[in-house]
């Protein structure tokens, strides 16, 4: 598995200023501005942000700002048929999302490898039951960065029906790749929604990370699921409501970019050679192939 760098003196400056900061506060107002439906408004700010960040116009479905009704609705916007072709068969484990990878490899009994001197919990990440954790102890993960330029809507690895999902509370830390090398425990830190899937791999967690500005966390089968923010971990048991998504399916999106971990159980998954850090990928690229007869 290939590592990120070391965390540089830059970064520790960069992340420091996070601590203190009002996150939610900040992340509400966000959340605002970015519904703001004035048309001189929403369509400064969307030009402004695209040339910013470099959006490619070319995959959008729509594509000019005055075909959107607000900011969210361009950042969340779909793309075109087919610029995103889904690679492989059923056993094809793909990547959900547009972004770079930020790690990807085995647990280690209970620890998530972070970032150079970094690790994090995987019971901790699921909201702190350890039966649910257990699933995926040595098991395997991906973790997902998606950056302001990428398309935000997240799609299913392989088919699944949805066992039940876990909201954590938490703070809202930047994500971007100096705060994953600078902060201990990040994605185990910020508020995250967990959905447990039934695959033919097993079970699969998908994790959907909050961040800094990252205003709202939504799942197409509850639709807004943050904000508001709340003080304890709240599980929701989807057991009988026969939710299945098939592979490549949308899932979720985030209104304003941040991370997705994906967890597999052991021997289940084998990641396709040569992904590591900070490699650019691709909603439904190849990530990996499913383990037959673990």
């Amino acid at each position: 598995m290939q590592q990120q760098r070391g965390a540089s003196g830059l970064d520790y400056l960069k992340s420091l200023p996070l601590y203190p900061l009002p996150h939610h506060a900040i992340s509400r107002l966000t959340f605002r501005l970015t519904r703001v439906r004035t048309p001189w408004f929403k369509n400064l700010f969307i030009r402004a942000f695209a040339a910013h960040f470099g959006v490619d116009w070319s995959e959008a479905l729509y594509q000019r700002p005055e075909d959107y009704v607000h900011f969210n609705d361009f950042f969340t916007r779909p793309l075109r048929d087919g610029v995103r072709p889904i690679e492989g068969d059923a056993a094809t484990v793909i990547c959900p999302a547009d972004g770079h990878i930020s790690q990807i490899g085995s647990i280690d009994e209970d620890a998530v490898f972070q970032a150079k001197g970094h690790e994090f919990s995987v019971t901790t990440l699921l909201g702190g039951d350890s039966q649910r954790a257990e699933q995926f102890r040595n098991g395997t993960f991906a973790t997902l960065y998606l950056s302001p330029r990428d398309y935000h809507r997240v799609h299913m690895p392989l088919t699944g029906k949805l066992r039940e999902t876990v909201y954590v509370p938490g703070r809202l830390f930047s994500v971007a790749p100096h705060t994953t090398r600078t902060v201990p425990g990040l994605f185990a830190r910020n508020e995250r929604l967990v959905s447990m899937f039934d695959t033919e791999a097993g079970p699969m967690a998908m994790v959907l990370v909050g961040a800094i500005n990252v205003a709202a966390i939504e799942t197409v089968w509850a639709g807004l699921v943050t904000p508001p923010p709340r003080k304890q971990v709240e599980v929701k048991n989807y057991r009988e409501a026969g939710i299945t998504l098939e592979r490549g399916a949308e899932m979720g999106r985030f209104n304003m970019g941040s991370t997705v971990i994906l967890l597999f159980a052991p021997n289940r998954v084998d990641w396709q050679q040569g992904l590591g850090a900070e490699q650019p990928v691709q909603m439904g690229q190849r990530l990996g192939i499913q383990v037959r007869d673990p």
